[in-house]
C-alpha cells in the first residue's frame, strides 16, 4: 500500500498505514493536525509547515513524512 498524502499546496503530509506502530505522539504532539475523530483526520492547515516538520521528525516509526512544496 502506498503512503496517503494530505496537501494545502504548502506542505504535504504523507502517512504510511503499513509501517505505523500507533504510539500517537503526532496526535499528541499536534492535535490540531492528527485528530483520529475527523476525516479527513490529517489537516495540514492545524498547524505551521515548521511545527509539522518538527513533530513529524519525532514519529518513532517513520510512517509520517513531510515534502515542502514548491512555491
Amino acid at each position: 500500500m502506498a503512503a496517503k498524502q494530505h496537501t494545502n499546496g504548502t506542505i504535504t503530509i504523507t502517512y504510511d498505514a503499513e509501517v505505523c506502530t500507533h504510539a500517537a505522539r503526532c496526535v499528541k504532539g499536534l492535535p490540531g493536525v492528527v485528530d483520529a475523530n475527523r476525516k479527513p483526520w490529517i489537516d495540514p492547515d492545524g498547524a505551521t509547515p515548521s511545527e509539522i516538520e518538527a513533530q513529524v521528525a519525532r514519529c518513532p516509526s517513520g510512517a509520517l513524512g513531510f515534502l515542502r512544496n514548491a512555491d
